[in-house]
């Protein structure tokens, strides 16, 4: 899945306040638009992408010094508190995807037409989606379905229970499964496929291993979309093998829009990739960038020497320049914000990928929210915390055996931590180690500063709490 349409498509909506609900929802188009605008408040991903690796051992925060984007140093360290802007910004942009899919919702008795069941479903999917980003951050938040809030409210609503936001994220994501097809003509709407694995994930986080096995047994059984196993791992997060079988979620991005700094959930470009690149490169291959979410030591020695994947995932820069023809005439800058060495060689900006100016922050290259891999080692979870060895270690090695690494033939509870260590080598530089690590209870051992009984939430923001009055408690610790 994901978005294929343009930013401009899903920015075309009538400016704020020309329209209100009593003279919208009028027409098929008035349910398309306001559905494009439930999709738009994904692209706001690049906090994922930041906050799922600086939090984590894969990466420190970067950038030109310790106070820009102070917020993300702060996660790094692990002194975030309820002060963080970033934070806040996980919180609304959730939340205002939340309010636009409820929209619908509210006004979907106005007007019957062919395909408001398939709309219908992927705003639920939506729905969901943004709900579970919210509770993996905050645990319990307010739960609101189907309706607006007016402002007099917002002190009446408290925290509701994160159990209840679960089940409301699996009957979202259910009826998304039990309506839409496998594919769409249209790349970048929502799939059955796509809204599997999401349950498959909801699932594996709650510990329900069992339903998570069941969910993405389905998936990967009945697979009527194809789904596979990219064969080029070192290619595979080039512009040009975007939308490849191993897709199941992404999130799509333009780069014919330039945008600016002032206003980054208004972009159609992904920036991160932007910002993870090299400062003030001059040299081949690459372009420069702001120099954030650098990959550590840790992460680089983590993997074997044979493995591809590190290669993909890092880019070692001294090392890369070395076998360049002309190192003597590649240069860049180290930002204040701390240097590895290390460059997050999956969502990097290279020279012929660049969007227009300003080209930091309109880089096409979408972001996969859940690819085939990571179902495949969601899938190998699942089936070896429920007994299933030998289940599991065949979804295990199709991910090694892509890359040409030596199968794996463990069992109990060597395997899960085999599976487990598979997460990272896989899967770093997307923004799920943080997440992984938390929900395994293995973050204190990992993550410097971490504190068991606070750093599994993050803080509700402080402006937040203000604005309910006070009546929401702080997450513990905080």
């Amino acid at each position: 899945m994901a978005m294929t349409m343009s930013c401009d498509q899903l920015l075309d909506i009538d400016p704020e306040f020309t329209q209100d609900a009593e003279n919208f929802f009028n027409t098929e188009e008035d349910y398309q638009r306001a559905l494009i605008g439930a999709y738009d408040l994904m692209q706001t991903a690049y906090l994922q992408i930041w906050i799922g690796e600086i939090a984590s051992d894969n990466s420190i925060a970067g950038g030109e010094s310790v106070t820009d984007t102070q917020g993300l140093h702060d996660i790094q360290n692990m002194v975030h508190g309820g002060e963080n802007a970033e934070l806040r910004d996980v919180m609304r942009f959730n939340y205002t995807g939340i309010a636009r899919a409820n929209y619908i919702f509210e006004f979907q008795d106005n007007l019957d037409f062919n395909g408001k069941d398939k709309l219908l479903a992927e705003a639920a999917f939506l729905r969901a989606y943004y709900y579970f980003n919210l509770v993996t951050y905050f645990g319990d938040m307010p739960l609101i379905v189907d309706r607006r809030i007016a402002i007099s409210e917002i002190q009446r609503i408290d925290r509701t229970p994160k159990e209840q936001i679960y089940a409301q994220i699996e009957a979202d994501l259910n009826r998304a499964i039990n309506t839409l097809n496998w594919t769409d003509p249209e790349t970048g709407r929502i799939t059955k496929g796509a809204a599997l694995a999401l349950l498959g994930k909801v699932l594996l986080y709650q510990s329900k291993y069992g339903e998570a096995a069941q969910v993405l047994d389905e998936l990967i059984t009945t697979n009527q979309a194809g789904y596979g196993l990219f064969e080029d791992y070192a290619s595979l997060f080039y512009v040009i093998n975007q939308n490849v079988n191993e897709d199941v979620f992404t999130i799509q991005y333009s780069g014919a829009q330039g945008g600016d700094y002032g206003c980054f959930v208004c972009l159609q470009g992904n920036l991160a990739v932007g910002f993870h690149g090299i400062r003030q490169y001059n040299g081949p291959f690459y372009a420069d960038g702001n120099s954030y979410n650098l990959p550590t030591q840790d992460l680089y020695d983590y993997f074997d020497p044979a493995d591809p994947r590190r290669e993909a995932t890092i880019l070692d820069i001294e090392a890369f320049i070395a076998v360049q023809p002309n190192p003597g005439n590649i240069n860049y800058a180290i930002g204040g914000g701390g240097h590895t060495g290390y460059y997050n060689n999956k969502y990097i900006k290279r020279a012929d990928e660049r969007g227009l100016p300003d080209d930091d922050l309109t880089s096409p290259l979408n972001y996969r929210v859940i690819r085939y891999a990571d179902v495949l080692l969601m899938a190998a979870e699942a089936f070896a915390r429920t007994g299933n060895d030998a289940r599991a270690r065949t979804e295990l090695n199709k991910v090694r055996e892509r890359v040409g690494m030596p199968l794996i033939n463990s069992t109990g509870q060597s395997l899960i931590n085999d599976i487990l260590r598979e997460r990272r080598l896989e899967l770093s530089g997307e923004g799920y180690r943080f997440w992984d690590l938390v929900r395994t209870g293995q973050a204190a051992q990992e993550i410097e500063g971490f504190q068991t009984g606070k750093h599994e939430l993050f803080p509700i923001p402080q402006v937040e709490i203000d604005l309910a009055g006070g009546n929401w408690r702080q997450n513990p610790g905080y």
